[in-house]
């Protein structure tokens, strides 16, 4: 097979992604190897690749890879999530482009189309991913709302409810006038917002005077059916037992006392609306205060306000102000600074909001599901998270896991003609419960009403590590208790509630374990210099464009090099290049090695049993290094272990030192054992680049059809000759030393150079090796260096190179008196810091210590560049 002059990545990724496919070497069945089973976290079928999931799915493929290197059973599961509210709204929106409003629809006809377009749109983004090379088994690709999952999450429901976990009842929730549902409070941002503070005058019942309240929101007030006070507040005890009247809206409420109110927030009294804010519905309760909800669903004004009706309460809030100040009842505004919570997924200011809901308690599910990861049981990466976890774990609250739409799974609940209802998976079930309930059947499928409502996407993928496995339908089937637990989740820790917690929950509740092991939390992907990237800002670049521009393994590099595990990625294009740079070495030091000649009699030169000798020890060393960060999750430093001993070690200095002269041939010995090298670095590199290495390991040998370096067992000797590979880089600083005086005193490569050493020579054993590397001529141990030598240490030993007549004695005269004036002019800003009295008697120790050791070493320079120029003159 030709090996081509320049790496193509497009032509390459095609190929080996589709001879993977084909021989179904993603593929899983359970066996007698340990599993290592992995599941994506599912994208939403409304989503096309972005930096985000580029960086978790790429990470998940370098584990996933690694694992079956390592002759593990590797199983990573791909799905998607219906995702709810973002789902609906795209539907809705494109049926809005139609003329057609979701509400002239019936409930069939409009999942019809959200089928439609989970069918066009759902497997885009799985598409996408195989660009990246992600080696998932898309044979087991799911979907939360299949078949499968579907009937998962229905008898999770029914059974929850059975123990009494599941309740339904009018609470206090989030509601998002857009989507027209009820969000839990995860699903809630609160973003700084600049804003008022309203003074409204409440005239006291029965007398001329008014006690005053301060509030962000003055369009609630139609709501208000108390004023709180504090007890202890001196300036308001005048108000206790008293009544006041609302403004504009002339309704006559209590005041009430209680210490939660804050003595300290503007004029001390609380204005109560128990309907439209969570504090006040809990005065509301304890004081057995009316509701009045004000507000319709969309966020305009209710029949129940009595002013404003049909108004959107934004508008409201603008003319209300106008209103009291015309009235006499706004006392003063002022700028004010407040935290306002917003819909994650419409981006609409929620509104709080009594509903009948259903819930699902949590309490004892998260003292289950804390102990573990407090314990180490599960283990989180970077252990940072285990705080943020404990605390939300330690003040949940229950989880409202109803919504108001359509596109979802619907909630298992049906209502009977005489009230009440009843909870079954499928109609039958329920009108056989129904029924029951008389000593005559007398109910029809006909008189069942099936709640409206839809369960909250979490719902559904909270079960994936279990219902990914069929473990709730089928309990204890041969896949659940084989690939169950999961071993690394790779997600983000802004799910870390609604993702991670709930499914430890789920796991705990249904199969009695952990879902998964660990736990690696990715940073967000923002750019270089710090924003988070998004459409909005125009900092994103597309992940394919990349992936065209740079090849999958070239981006896949470039993000891994900026991926601390649970920091942030500040992620630069130029990192790409330098992935695409590195695919070129790697590609170029192959093409080198394939284009020697090789002799099958020739012996093994010195400097090449040297090299050797020292190279299989230093990939064993790398290679345990590179297994010790795996095991902590540290990738970005394993790829950059990895990417050093193949750029530094390998290419610059193991090619270098086996090398055969121009045109002469190498040995077979050599070859064979250099290309044993490169087939360990590249199964070394495979998980972090898999096209490459696919590519140069079938160029290597012939392969019989169907061979892949993805399933080659990889695990290297761990024998290290650590005094070898130690004073080898004592011999490489020698000869870096040697090339820097070629350098400044422009002598040619070609030109043969005499090394001496002062005193005893320490890198004897590799004279061969410095010989070959540095084109001397001689290494010798001598008592006194020669004249005009250019000299330098290497630890304690000084060596010298005679440059006889290969200088231009004038010219180097010249430079060294130039770095001699340089230098002391440095050392006089030393010395003048150090004969500062006031900064000797207050610099800290550390900072005097290191201005002396900047004299001393100034001091050594300038003597020795005095010495080497008084010797040149003499010549």
């Amino acid at each position: 097979m030709e090996l081509a002059s320049k790496y193509n990545p497009a032509e390459v990724e095609e190929k080996w992604y589709e001879y993977w496919n084909r021989h179904r070497l993603f593929s899983s069945k359970p066996d007698s190897r340990e599993p290592y089973t992995v599941v994506i976290p599912p994208p939403n079928v409304t989503g096309v690749l972005h930096m985000g999931h580029m960086l978790n799915n790429t990470i998940q493929d370098i584990l996933v890879r690694r694992a079956r290197m390592e002759g593990k059973n590797a199983c990573w599961v791909p799905g998607t999530d219906h995702a709810s509210i973002a789902t609906e709204a795209k539907v809705v929106n494109r049926l809005a482009s139609q003329g057609i409003k979701k509400t002239d629809l019936s409930r069939e006809d409009f999942l019809k189309h959200a089928w439609e377009w989970t069918d066009e749109h759902g497997g885009i983004i799985l598409q996408q991913l195989r660009k990246l090379g992600a080696s998932c088994d898309w044979e087991r690709t799911a979907f939360t709302m299949d078949e499968e999952r579907s009937e998962s999450v229905l008898k999770v429901f029914v059974d929850l409810y059975n123990k009494g976990l599941i309740y339904r009842g009018v609470r206090m929730v989030n509601w998002d006038p857009k989507a027209l549902t009820a969000l839990s409070d995860e699903e809630v941002i609160f973003k700084e917002e600049h804003s008022k503070l309203f003074y409204l005058r409440y005239k006291i019942e029965g007398e001329d005077g008014y006690a005053v309240v301060a509030t962000t929101r003055p369009e609630t007030i139609m709501g208000d059916t108390a004023m709180c006070i504090n007890p202890n507040d001196p300036k308001n005890q005048h108000l206790k037992g008293k009544k006041v009247i609302v403004p504009l809206v002339n309704r006559v409420i209590p005041v009430i006392e209680d210490d939660y109110v804050d003595i300290e927030f503007g004029t001390g009294c609380l204005k109560v609306t128990p309907a439209h804010d969570v504090n006040d519905y809990m005065l509301g309760e304890k004081y057995n205060l009316p509701s009045i909800d004000i507000f319709n669903d969309n966020g305009t004004l209710s029949e129940a306000a009595g002013l404003y009706v049909g108004q959107d309460r934004f508008d409201v809030r603008k003319q209300i102000e106008k209103d009291l100040e015309a009235a006499g009842l706004l006392e003063k505004v002022e700028a004010y600074t407040n935290k306002v919570g917003y819909s994650e997924r419409t981006n609409v200011v929620i509104e709080p909001k009594l509903s009948m809901q259903w819930f699902l308690k949590m309490e004892q599910m998260a003292k289950t599901a804390l102990e573990p990861v407090m314990n180490d049981d599960i283990k989180f990466y970077p252990p940072k998270y285990k705080n943020t976890y404990r605390h939300w774990m330690e003040n949940i609250k229950d989880w409202c896991i109803s919504r108001q739409l359509w596109w979802g799974h619907r909630i298992p609940a049906y209502f009977l003609p005489e009230g009440g209802y009843v909870v079954a998976a499928t109609k039958e079930e329920a009108l056989k419960k129904a029924n029951a309930r008389y000593i005559d059947p007398v109910l029809t499928m006909a008189d069942l009403r099936q709640d409206e409502d839809c369960l909250d996407t979490w719902f559904s993928s909270w079960l994936w590590p279990i219902s990914l496995f069929d473990g709730i339908n089928n309990p204890g089937n041969e896949e659940i208790k084989y690939y169950y637990p999961t071993s690394d989740l790779v997600t983000g820790p802004d799910i870390i509630f609604f993702w991670v917690a709930r499914m430890i929950m789920a796991g705990y509740e249904y199969e009695g374990k952990m879902p998964f092991k660990n736990v690696y939390f990715t940073g967000i992907v923002r750019d270089k210099i710090g924003r988070k990237m998004s459409k909005s800002l125009g900092n994103s670049p597309d992940p394919l464009d990349l992936i065209a521009q740079y090849g999958a393994d070239g981006v896949r590099m470039g993000m891994m090099l900026a991926a601390p595990a649970g920091n942030d990625i500040l992620f630069d294009e130029s990192l790409c290049e330098q992935g695409r740079n590195f695919n070129n070495k790697i590609w170029n030091a192959f093409r080198l090695i394939k284009g020697w000649e090789i002799d099958e009699t020739a012996s093994v030169p010195e400097a090449s049993q040297k090299a050797i000798h020292w190279f299989e020890s230093k990939q064993n060393e790398v290679a345990a290094e590179v297994a010790d960060l795996f095991g902590k999750y540290r990738l970005s430093e394993a790829l950059m272990a990895v990417y050093k001993l193949f750029w530094d070690e390998f290419s610059s200095w193991y090619l270098e030192m086996i090398k055969p002269a121009y045109g002469q041939p190498i040995s077979r010995s050599v070859y064979s054992t250099t290309l044993c090298f490169f087939d360990n670095l590249l199964k070394l590199l495979h998980p972090f680049m898999p096209f490459i290495t696919e590519e140069l390991w079938q160029q290597m040998y012939e392969r019989e059809e169907g061979e892949s370096i993805m399933v080659q067992y990889f695990k290297l000797d761990t024998y290290v000759d650590v005094p070898y590979v130690r004073q080898f880089e004592v011999a490489k600083e020698v000869i870096a030393n040697i090339r820097s005086i070629r350098l400044q005193k422009n002598i040619a490569q070609k030109e043969e150079l005499e090394l001496q050493i002062l005193g005893a020579n320490p890198v004897a054993e590799f004279t061969a090796v410095i010989k070959k590397m540095a084109n001397l001529s001689e290494l010798t141990s001598v008592e006194t260096k020669a004249e005009g030598a250019a000299s330098f240490m290497v630890g304690t030993t000084e060596f010298a190179v005679p440059l006889g007549n290969m200088i231009d004695v004038e010219a180097e005269i010249a430079r060294m008196e130039a770095e001699l004036k340089h230098k002391e002019g440095f050392l006089q800003g030393v010395m003048k810091k150090l004969s500062n009295e006031k900064f000797v008697n207050n610099a800290p120790a550390a900072v005097l210590d290191l201005e002396r050791k900047k004299q001393a070493d100034a001091e050594s320079i300038i003597a020795s560049l005095k010495e080497s120029i008084a010797a040149l003159r003499k010549q």
